[in-house]
């Protein structure tokens, strides 16, 4: 509950301090006209390692805003990578979910609300019983503004001292996405009676539904 709340009062207070920019970003008179047949469209993305794709993925395809979630891999020297080889720990890719998200219904930094809320970033290459560098936790920013952002976020977190021990979160620019095979998507909802899903996703979502009722998909 404390860290629930210590993140509510500091998230409304980054919402306000990016508000005017955002404004100014989004001013129709400074900015060209858009030849565009989804003209109430804003859609950017997001990039985050927190652990099994599987469960992260789970939970941001409920989150309000939220178009679409795939499951794959960054961050790493490796092409193409084969899950397998990912799972050796030796690729330096991370498994990440890459959002593509409605910033006119959604903000990165509420994003980034339900990223620090749903994982633990503070143990170093490890979630739960998953251990790797495969499985760290990471930001990889699209652009400046997600960098100086998430970075505002870690610093005044660990200022709160919200968690126990101090957030090791990465982060990292991004280069590359690379999509996981067709299995690996929309893993939840297509295998909810694996024992995995059951019980080590499920619980999360149930988390996710109670803390974020009012930012669920309806």
């Amino acid at each position: 509950m404390r860290l629930f709340l210590t993140m509510l009062t500091f998230f409304f207070c980054v919402g306000c301090n990016h508000a005017q920019t955002k404004l100014e970003k989004n001013d129709s008179s400074k900015q060209p006209k858009k030849m565009n047949t989804n003209m109430d469209k804003q859609y950017d993305k997001a990039t985050f390692g927190g652990g099994c794709y599987w469960c992260m993925e789970a939970f941001f395809q409920r989150l309000e805003g939220v178009e679409s979630v795939e499951s794959g891999f960054s961050g790493g020297q490796v092409k193409n990578p084969t899950y397998r080889e990912v799972c050796t720990g030796a690729t330096g890719l991370a498994e990440v979910i890459h959002i593509t998200f409605d910033s006119a219904k959604i903000s990165f930094t509420d994003i980034l609300k339900v990223f620090f809320t749903m994982h633990d970033p503070t143990t170093l290459n490890r979630q739960g019983n998953d251990v790797g560098t495969q499985y760290r936790s990471v930001v990889f920013y699209h652009n400046d503004t997600q960098k100086s952002v998430t970075e505002e976020v870690i610093a005044a977190l660990n200022k709160a001292q919200a968690y126990p021990n101090p957030i090791v979160t990465e982060v990292a620019k991004f280069d590359v996405f690379y999509k996981a095979d067709e299995y690996h998507q929309n893993y939840y909802n297509d295998n909810k009676s694996q024992p995995y899903c059951a019980y080590v996703i499920q619980p999360k979502i149930e988390k996710f539904e109670k803390v974020f009722k009012d930012r669920l998909k309806h």
